[in-house]
């Protein structure tokens, strides 16, 4: 009953909210979990969160790539707020600002990771990054400031007379001068950092919370830092969370270079320097990571975006919130891993694909870094994949012959096949990505690896799946090994963006769970 009261009081305050609120008008969103925005209506991405009194405010970009286009797309700014992180329930706010609408010296389009804050005079100041309209620097994205007396706007051009960042100003740079994230001290003295690339900034402004006050600092101490810089204060200690595309197989945050996770850094003084202490998020289903942190009503949130919402993708992102904790008991206090939770799924139907359910290898261990081996049974197929969404085995001398094989924690019976080939060449030839030659499938029979029989053929189609059947074979261990294409002297590489092994019989996500291996946990089958 007091879940419902609870529930009740908050659609209260919001429909009180709408009644009164100036424009632009909000939706009510009874959020699931996460993403926030989960139905694929609009797609939120690069948070920003800001606390004002009761409300809990999150300024994001808005993605509005198609589908089939692999291009960060993004004409505006959103925002979403509550009262309640628990209730679920949000405003959301579209187009709450352009960036041509508020900076005459702008380019439409290219709204970029930006961030609010509440200046000391009490005014609010959106950091945002834009390209500049008239170019006049080797990269066009500069920083401009616009101001409001409302998270909600209206804005206009704190700065007009064009960005207080870009390629000549504060200091002539050759970054790429994006992703600010600001700050106004206890003592009321603001800062702000900015970056990508791994290339990472800082400086102190002036009251008016846009002029440069000293000089600049560059920060090359962050391990891993790739962008996405995020700056906070927690009592004497100064915290800077970032995106960290450190790759590799035995790396803490990622196997794959295009993926990032989420990790953080410590310093005593606002302008540093700057201490690495650790991963706070893994990657997550897009390839890349923008961190937000808040604390709010007693509670700390960590806040992200992920490719998680209803035709999701690399390029239509959305916003998720989860709550992060802390350690007090060392110094600094350290922010414990975080754990990405997702709303509630229907329950996985039976399938005859069983890959899931294996460990997978490859013959190229470890897989070159812009590839993730995982990509192979995590049953995502997208229509303009990127590398980490495939195994692949370019480097720029090929073997003639390459293979990828499955082994499962039990005996599994297996008659049929389906891969999904990807290139970038044609077949025959002998530079880039191209499909095998030919290839075929086989099971270890516990002392040897012999052929599937009666394979039904062996095609090399790309753009779909391909299928082959087979007499039933009982095996631990599957294995597709490919000849690569070229012309005997030099060879080019194989990529696969999926792999099913099929059962004869529909199998139960029960009995999947059973059929599990995990890497050391007894695999038997060989890699030779």
């Amino acid at each position: 009953m007091r879940h419902r009261q609870t529930v009740a009081l908050s659609i209260a305050i919001l429909v009180s909210t709408l009644a009164t609120a100036q424009e632009p008008q909000p939706r009510v969103i009874h959020s699931a979990g996460n993403p926030i925005l989960s139905d694929g209506s609009f797609y939120s991405t690069d948070p920003a969160p800001l606390v004002i009194g009761d409300t809990l405010y999150i300024l994001a970009g808005r993605d509005e790539a198609p589908p089939n286009v692999n291009d960060f797309i993004m004409n505006e700014w959103q925002l979403f707020s509550t009262k309640d992180v628990a209730s679920k329930l949000w405003l959301h706010y579209p187009g709450i600002l352009r960036p041509e609408t508020v900076f005459a010296w702008s380019k439409p389009g290219h709204a970029y990771a930006g961030q609010i804050v509440q200046g000391p005079d009490k005014r609010f100041y959106l950091y945002a990054p834009v390209q500049e309209g008239k170019r006049e620097h080797a990269d066009p994205f500069v920083i401009g400031v616009a101001v409001g007396d409302s998270p909600l706007g209206p804005w206009k051009d704190a700065h007009p007379s064009g960005p207080i960042v870009s390629q000549s100003v504060p200091e002539p740079n050759n970054i790429q001068n994006i992703d600010p994230t600001a700050m106004v001290d206890n003592d009321g003295r603001v800062y702000l950092y900015w970056g990508t690339f791994g290339r990472l900034r800082g400086v102190e402004l002036e009251q008016d919370m846009v002029t440069p006050k000293g000089k600049e600092v560059s920060v090359d101490s962050l391990t891993g830092f790739f962008e996405a810089p995020w700056f906070f204060r927690r009592k004497d200690t100064y915290y800077m969370v970032y995106a960290d595309n450190q790759a590799g197989p035995n790396s803490p945050c990622t196997p794959a270079v295009y993926h990032a996770c989420i990790a953080y850094g410590t310093s005593n003084s606002p302008l540093g320097p700057w201490t690495y202490q650790g991963v706070i998020l893994d990657p997550v289903s897009s390839t890349t990571s923008h961190p937000g942190v808040i604390e709010f009503k007693g509670e700390w949130y960590l806040i992200y975006h992920t490719a998680d919402a209803k035709g999701g993708g690399h390029f239509r992102r959305s916003v998720a919130i989860d709550t992060m904790q802390w350690d007090d008991s060392i110094s600094p206090a350290r922010i414990l891993k975080v754990k990405q939770t997702h709303e509630p799924s229907q329950p996985a139907p039976p399938t005859r694909n069983i890959a899931q359910a294996a460990h997978v290898t490859a013959s190229n261990e470890p897989v070159p870094v812009q590839y993730w081996i995982k990509a192979l049974n995590d049953g995502i197929v997208r229509s303009n994949p990127l590398p980490p969404d495939m195994w692949a085995s370019w480097t720029p001398h090929n073997p003639s012959s390459q293979w990828i094989q499955y082994e499962w924690a039990k005996p599994v019976t297996l008659d049929g096949s389906r891969i999904l080939f990807w290139s970038d060449h044609r077949q025959g030839a002998s530079v880039g990505v191209a499909p095998p030659a030919n290839w075929r499938l086989e099971y270890f029979s516990g002392d040897k690896w012999l052929p599937v029989a009666n394979a039904s053929g062996y095609p090399t189609t790309i753009g779909s799946f391909v299928d082959v059947k087979f007499d039933p074979v009982t095996t631990r261990c599957l294995r597709a090994a490919f000849n690569a294409s070229g012309d005997g002297q030099q060879y080019a590489a194989i990529a696969v963006q999926e792999w099913e092994a099929l059962a004869p019989v529909l199998v139960a996500p029960s009995t999947l769970k059973g059929l599990t291996a995990e890497a050391g946990a007894g695999l038997q089958c060989p890699s030779n």
